[in-house]
């Protein structure tokens, strides 16, 4: 694998996957030695979060719970 000249690089699909990696995901990297870690950002929202966090308050519509399900039931 090959660093860019942006300094970028791919982390394999089968290593995203294994680490729960997805966009957006924020990661820190570590050194130890002349060994550099990537690792999930500890106390980053997960990714289901950041997005109901991002919807939260963005309804429009004024239904109740037993509205809403009984549209998605039909």
């Amino acid at each position: 694998m090959r660093i860019t000249s942006k300094g970028q690089v791919t982390i394999p699909q089968k290593i995203r996957q294994k680490l729960g990696l997805h966009p957006n995901t924020e990661v820190v990297f570590e050194i130890v030695g002349n060994t550099a870690r990537i690792k999930k950002a500890r106390g980053a929202a997960a990714r289901g979060e950041a997005l109901i966090a991002h919807l939260k308050g963005r309804g429009s519509v004024r239904m109740t719970t037993d509205e809403i399900l009984a549209l998605t039931r039909r």
